[in-house]
């Protein structure tokens, strides 16, 4: 009963071994993996893989776009250019709304703080949307945590904060503003990722693996599989066992998403 909350099976990385990946998913006893689209042609991809496998749900969003631009131009993402008209995307999104779980990937990116305003305008709109259409936001909040909050907490919408790596005082304030947390396979060695499960309730925490990022082995590409990584992590962190664990994370995904 396995959840992974994050990841992009549309990466290229996956493209060959998508079969491969997903039924090890499924050996490793997942029961339900959520892909988050990051811009048109990823959002599309997300769609198509929900379709073709059980397991998996869809998120669609848009990702800070000239950051993502940047990444893409350096081949650490290898899409289309990401060229596109953000409100159509938004109309997009909304016109599908009854297939997907969340709004996301979305939020700001401080590796390019040069367009924070612009990022600002893009992730109120689809604050905006998650109001309208009743989906929780997962949210992208590198080296922008504080700016994350402040445009988040004025929204009713649900929030889940998807590798947030803010100070200890932000992640209080998010706690108390009801935000969940989900924490990324590399909590195995990554001590602000523990810190985070020690200071959060059990009741606002997932798992995710990010992949194909973010693995908690150094020698191999992550993949959904390896989300027990997370779950034996925030077990033993929080004393429990890994199948009250288990369960404590599934009536969280029930409570945050349907």
């Amino acid at each position: 009963m396995y959840i992974d909350i994050h990841c992009h099976l549309d990466h290229p990385e996956f493209k060959d071994r998508l079969e491969k990946v997903i039924q090890d998913a499924k050996k490793a006893g997942v029961k339900l993996i959520l892909t988050n689209g990051i811009n048109p042609e990823t959002n599309r991809i997300t769609l198509e893989l929900a379709k073709k496998y059980d397991i998996v749900k869809p998120a669609l969003g848009i990702y800070p776009i000239n950051q993502l631009k940047k990444e893409i131009e350096e081949g650490n993402y290898p899409l289309k250019p990401n060229v596109f008209d953000v409100d159509e995307e938004i109309k997009y999104i909304e016109k599908n709304k009854d297939k997907i779980l969340a709004i996301g990937e979305c939020g700001l990116d401080g590796l390019d703080a040069g367009s924070m305003e612009d990022q600002k305008k893009v992730f109120q709109k689809l604050i905006n949307l998650a109001e309208k259409i009743k989906r929780p936001l997962i949210v992208h909040s590198r080296k922008a945590e504080a700016d994350v909050i402040e445009v988040l907490e004025h929204s009713k919408a649900k929030v889940l904060l998807h590798c947030f790596s803010g100070k200890k005082s932000l992640i209080k304030k998010a706690a108390e503003l009801g935000y969940s947390f989900s924490i990324p396979t590399n909590v195995v060695r990554a001590q602000n990722f523990q810190d985070l499960i020690k200071m959060v309730d059990i009741n606002q925490l997932f798992a995710e693996t990010d992949s194909p990022y973010l693995s908690p082995f150094k020698d191999k590409r992550n993949e959904p599989a390896f989300i027990v990584e997370s779950y034996k992590k925030i077990a033993e962190i929080k004393g429990m066992t890994l199948e009250d664990t288990k369960n404590n994370i599934w009536m969280n995904y029930q409570k945050l998403f349907q």
